[in-house]
This record gives structure tokens, C-alpha cells and sequence, in this order.
């Protein structure tokens, strides 16, 4: 007699599990995977990626420098210059190659830096707390209440246009809040008796916050670097615009928005090709923090084959 279920009557078929626990899975994977569950953050990703491959490597392909003013002035897209030239008669899309690669790198330092500094302050606030939980506070607390762009502006057009100028100085604001979160964080962490464990057998402050509280912390560090991209796109941009951010010979997406906002009836075609990489680069980012979010949190045990 044919059991029910056993074609032939051999031994019951099993279907595999998603949940199955036979098979043991790295923590990188289960992130892995979570995150390429996760559509909209999946394209996001291929987004910035050709939009970082279009600053870098574009100029690669691309026969007209950046420099070359022997076109025209303001001429029409064409096969020779696809998005026009520009009033002294450069390549437009020469120029919107080198305003993407300056724009993202300067989104790319300003990520680094303030999360360094946020999370190395943020911890030492949270593990040490007394004298200087209270300064790192207080510091943030007095920093978050200044104009950050009016200061920044300032900074910036005292000290010189340079793109690694902006970036400093863009992220000499952007580690506050990063800060905040990772003293939350190791405020809590520093309950655990794995780092009770590690402070008795005699650990140095050094030790316990790089060697132990900081991977602990790394989903959130990653989700905050990619969203501090997001915000120094935008920053860079909006100082640029304002003629106080990146300044020519360099030139960057705010700036190119900056020389020809004037000619969005006229020949938008000037003012919509930098204005629309801003916009994508900004969702892209932030879609993309989405999903290290979701791939990051413990609560989401579900994994698909």
C-alpha cells in the first residue's frame, strides 16, 4: 500500500525549509541574503553603481575633455555634444562626468570621516560616561544649534573652493548625529556580559570599543554612512548653488545647477541633466540604507533559497 505523500511508496518526501537549521549559515550571508530580498534597494544599488561608473569612468570614453572650450557657445545637443555646450562653449557632458565624480567623492569622504568620528566619540561617550559623556553631549548639543549651512559656507569660502575643503568641512557637521546613535547604542551594549567580561579580564578602553562594541554596532554604522551620503550630496549641492561650495576651475552637480538654473525654459537641457543625477543619487542612497537596515536586523530570521 502507497503511503500518502511517498510516490512508489519509498520513504516520505521532505520539502526542504526555509527555516532549516541543519545548515549551518554565516552571519554575512543571512545579510547578504536578506538585503537581495529586498527589490527597490537592489536596483538602488545598480543605480548608484552606473551613476559612479559614469563619473569615473566615463571620461575614459568620452574623446572631448573637460577642458575644451572650442564648441560653440550654448549649442544645441547634437552627435558631437549630446547635452550642448555651455556658455564658454565646453562639453556638457564632459562637464556633468566631472561634476558626478567630484559630487560622489566628496559624498564618499564626508560619509567616512563624520562616521568615523561620530562613532569613535559616540562610543567613548557611552562606555566612559561621567566627565565625558557629559562634554561629547554638551558638545554635540551646542554644535546642533548652529546654522550649519551658513557656517559651513563661510568656512568654505575663507579656506578656498578645493573639493576636499567642502568635504571637511561638510563633514565637520554631519558626525552629531551619528555620534548620538552610537552612545545610545553602547549605553546599551556595555550592559552585556560580554563586555563586563572582557572590561575584568583586564581590557583597555581601546580594546573594548574597537574589538568588541563597534561590531557590535555595525548595522547601524553602515545604515548611517550610506543615509551621511545621502545628506552630503544634498549639502555640497545646495552650497555650490549658492556660489559658495566647490569653485571653477573644479566643478561639481550644484555648481554646473548653479552657471545655468537660468536656462531651465530656455535650454533645459543645462539644468536637468545635473539636477536629475542629484535626485537619483539621493533616492538611490537612501533606498539603499533601507535595505542594510532590513538586512541588519536580528528580528527578520526568515531566509529564502
Amino acid at each position: 500500500m502507497l503511503t500518502a505523500g511517498t510516490p512508489g511508496g519509498g520513504a516520505p518526501v521532505t520539502k526542504a525549509s526555509e527555516f532549516d537549521a541543519t545548515k549551518a549559515r554565516k552571519q554575512s550571508t543571512l545579510i547578504r541574503q536578506r538585503f537581495f530580498r529586498h527589490k527597490l534597494a537592489v536596483v538602488s544599488l545598480v543605480v548608484f553603481l552606473l551613476i559612479v561608473a559614469f563619473g569615473l569612468l566615463g571620461p575614459l570614453f568620452w574623446s572631448i575633455s573637460v577642458e575644451d572650450s572650442s564648441g560653440g557657445r550654448f549649442e544645441s545637443p547634437s552627435a558631437e555634444h549630446p547635452l550642448g555646450t555651455n556658455q564658454i562653449g565646453k562639453d556638457m557632458l564632459a562637464q556633468l562626468m566631472r561634476g558626478t565624480r567630484l559630487s560622489v567623492q566628496i559624498a564618499l569622504v564626508v560619509a567616512l570621516v563624520a562616521t568615523t568620528v561620530g562613532v569613535t566619540l559616540g562610543a567613548l561617550a557611552g562606555y566612559l560616561r561621567g566627565f565625558v559623556d557629559t562634554a561629547i553631549s554638551r558638545l554635540i548639543d551646542l554644535l546642533l544649534i548652529i546654522p550649519q549651512i551658513a557656517v559651513a559656507a563661510i568656512l568654505v569660502n575663507a579656506m578656498s573652493g578645493s573639493w576636499y575643503v567642502v568635504a571637511l568641512v561638510l563633514a565637520s557637521f554631519g558626525w552629531m548625529s551619528i555620534a548620538r546613535i552610537s552612545r545610545g547604542e553602547t549605553l546599551s551594549l556595555s550592559q552585556r556580559e560580554f563586555i563586563e567580561a572582557a572590561t575584568a579580564s583586564g581590557a583597555n578602553t581601546r580594546w573594548v570599543i574597537f574589538r568588541h562594541l563597534v561590531p557590535n554596532m555595525i548595522g547601524s554604522i553602515t545604515v548611517n554612512a550610506t543615509l551621511a551620503v545621502a545628506l552630503a550630496v544634498l549639502a555640497e549641492a545646495a552650497l555650490s548653488f549658492i556660489g559658495l561650495g566647490v569653485q571653477i576651475p573644479d566643478t561639481s552637480l550644484g555648481l554646473i545647477i548653479n552657471e545655468n538654473y537660468s536656462q531651465i525654459t530656455g535650454r533645459p537641457w543645462l539644468f536637468w541633466g545635473p539636477f536629475v543625477i542629484i535626485v537619483l543619487l539621493s533616492l538611490a542612497v537612501n533606498f539603499i540604507g533601507d535595505g542594510l537596515r532590513d538586512a541588519f536586523d536580528p528580528r527578520q530570521t526568515k531566509v529564502r533559497a
